[in-house]
């Protein structure tokens, strides 16, 4: 029988660039905002101000909630994942620093530490060993005395596979040196907490695995790591107007201008949801989807899946290349305007994991998936893959 789309039917598969639906409440919150409240933070104490004022330092502690923070001082609203990175890699690294990166790591990471190898910082990429583990026998013996932090990727936007964060962090420690964690892909996703896995700094999107908008995300920061890090972005902050120096105290030391307050609000409702819910079960769903897809590649021929087949130790992401049978840009295409199926095809900003992984240049279709896709959506995903690979 074949699973030609319904007129306006669409299966989201492509939760890895941005989750859809978005939590309930997010579009209202950002509407009230903008409707009802509509004031700046930290410049004045009359009502609607007091109101963002509450609403942003509640999200602080949800977000602190969330991933077992301590200190909502240090955690710091940026306008997204990239500018977080940015902000953490070039803020802290000088020039004659080292720095250790997976072989998987996104070019959110990776431009800009290429743009800085011109300023004399320096990297080198951790292989991975055995079933895509990260070798950190390996990374132990790439740490040089000028070796300032690890920045890891939690898990790949190519394979999904997750690497193990607390043993990087123990290992980073045991050595003096920082674990810059890259949440992209896990951050609402699965269990993380600071206060046992030794990250120093955790940089989280607001508009996937939290499902709120686009435009906010955070970076945690470990008073240590805060305390060595300039701010790349200076000015008004609504406090110390009497002096043109930027502020130390946290967190307005890293949040000069007006914060994207629309962006906040709709964080907090997603934020709200996703407590209310709880990681764990939504981290549990997606797991049996993932089995679920993973098992129904295994009917295939002449395709490749990516990744280790270990699902404690993979978030819904999966990749698959098919050039044995099919041009990959072809597969997507006709899933999407044959099938109303929605993925990725390409290399995700991501071409040293494809090189790694054997699938560069031509890169992969990408299926990616939350608790809030199901199983039929699954099957019918497999089911035109079916159709179109013969």
């Amino acid at each position: 029988m074949s699973q030609k789309k319904l007129s306006n039917q669409i299966i989201y598969l492509d939760q890895a660039a941005t989750s859809r639906p978005k939590a309930d409440g997010v579009g209202d919150a950002m509407r009230a905002y903008i409707d009802e409240v509509c004031a700046n933070v930290n410049r004045s104490t009359y009502a609607p101000a007091t109101d963002a004022s509450l609403r942003v330092l509640e999200t602080r502690e949800q977000l602190c909630a969330l991933f077992g923070f301590c200190d909502p001082t240090h955690v710091i609203f940026t306008p997204g994942q990239t500018v977080s990175l940015n902000l953490v890699i070039k803020g802290y690294l000088r020039p004659g620093d080292h720095v250790l990166v997976s072989p998987l790591e996104h070019n959110g990471v990776m431009r800009p530490l290429t743009q800085l190898l011109e300023r004399g910082v320096s990297f080198d990429r951790i292989p991975l060993t055995g079933d895509d583990e990260l070798d950190l026998s390996a990374a132990e013996r790439l740490i040089r005395p000028n070796t300032k932090f690890m920045v890891l990727t939690h898990a790949s936007n190519v394979s999904g596979t997750v690497f193990p964060i607390q043993e990087a962090g123990k290992l980073c420690h045991s050595h003096g040196i920082c674990l810059v964690v890259d949440a992209a892909q896990t951050a609402g996703h699965m269990p993380i907490d600071l206060s046992s896995q030794m990250i120093d700094v955790l940089c989280v999107p607001g508009h996937k695995g939290i499902r709120g908008p686009s435009g906010i995300g955070a970076m945690l920061l470990s008073p240590a790591f805060a305390a060595h890090l300039d701010p790349l972005i200076t000015g008004g902050t609504g406090s110390d107007s009497d002096s043109e120096l930027q502020p130390r105290y946290m967190p307005d030391r890293f949040e000069s201008g007006t914060p994207n307050l629309p962006g906040i609000y709709g964080l907090n409702a997603a934020l709200l949801s996703l407590l209310s819910e709880g990681v764990s079960l939504r981290q549990e769903r997606e797991n049996a989807l993932l089995r679920r897809f993973l098992a129904g590649l295994d009917g295939f021929s002449g395709i490749r899946s990516i990744g280790t087949r270990d699902v404690s130790r993979r978030v819904g992401v999966v990749s698959i290349d098919c050039t044995r049978i099919r041009d990959n840009a072809e597969v997507a295409d006709r899933l999407a305007n044959e099938y109303g199926i929605l993925t990725r095809c390409g290399l995700h900003c991501a071409p040293n994991a494809h090189k790694t992984y054997g699938t560069f240049p031509q890169g992969t279709v990408r299926f990616s998936f939350n608790s809030s896709n199901n199983e039929e959506e699954i099957d019918a995903a497999l089911a035109a893959l079916q159709e179109i690979l013969g």
